[in-house]
């Protein structure tokens, strides 16, 4: 039965929308969404490069996703204006993979499923390297709880309390690379940054604690994955923006569910 292509496009769906819906809380919540924008537009630079000296697409995007993480982290601690600086890396890391995979051979057939995803290619290596990460990401997530979400709502609580609030930082920026370099042949590039924000964005305003909302943000997510490959299914329209469609869509409603309750 997972020979068929569609049970292992469901199964990728549904493994990324967890892994992006639980890391997308804290997006969410600590306002880092043009942070994993520019850390998701590298992963075509990732991809460029891994093509252009023949290594796995997985490992270069999770290399130069880490890298441009880092480097964003780095120059925040600097007290730059992040607002331009991510403007600008992010802008520069998609110009740049963009041109250099124009460079290899046979590549740009292949842009387009880096770009907006190609799940229904996603073979059973592919879904033990996304089930694997999501897996990795949600120990991690219960080994340091609360710390993470100490140092997120309150940075000095967190320092007062023997928790550094920068090495929970760089936790989220390896774990972001990571769901990143998961999601690329997925949903791709462009749209993994909606798969980490609407999720967590649509359960916000119907939970009542974090671990309701990381709860919610997951069931969005799976619904989101589900309903998205049933509407490519039905209209013919590629997966993966059908999946980010059906998330905007869950998001509306709850909009309006929200405001009918006031």
């Amino acid at each position: 039965m997972l020979d068929d292509f569609l049970i292992r496009a469901t199964l990728a769906g549904v493994g990324v929308g967890l892994g992006a819906s639980l890391l997308g809380c804290f997006v969410v919540w600590r306002r880092m969404a043009y942070f994993g924008d520019a850390t998701a537009h590298a992963a075509i630079l990732g991809v460029a490069l891994s093509l252009g000296f023949a290594l796995p697409v997985p490992g270069g995007v999770l290399v130069v996703a880490l890298i441009m993480a880092l480097t964003i982290t780095a120059l925040s601690r600097r007290g730059q204006a992040m607002d331009t600086v991510l403007g600008v890396l992010a802008h520069a890391a998609l110009a740049f993979g963009l041109m250099a995979v124009a460079f290899l051979p046979g590549a740009r057939l292949n842009l387009e499923s880096y770009l907006f995803g190609d799940i229904l290619s996603v073979s059973k290596s592919d879904l033990a390297l996304v089930w694997g990460g999501t897996a990795l990401l949600t120990v991690w997530l219960a080994w340091r709880w609360q710390a993470l979400l100490t140092a997120t709502l309150n940075p000095d609580l967190a320092a007062a309390s023997g928790i550094d609030p920068e090495r929970e930082q760089l936790g989220l920026t390896l774990a972001l690379a990571l769901v990143v370099a998961l999601s690329i042949k997925v949903v791709g590039a462009l749209l993994i940054t909606a798969l980490l924000i609407i999720p967590a964005a649509a359960a916000r305003p119907f939970a009542r604690t974090p671990e309701a909302m990381l709860g919610l943000a997951a069931l969005v997510a799976v619904i989101s994955a589900l309903g998205g490959l049933r509407l490519a299914w039905v209209l013919d329209t590629p997966a993966g923006p059908s999946i980010v469609t059906c998330a905007v869509m869950l998001f509306a409603l709850g909009q309006i569910a929200a405001r009918l309750r006031r």
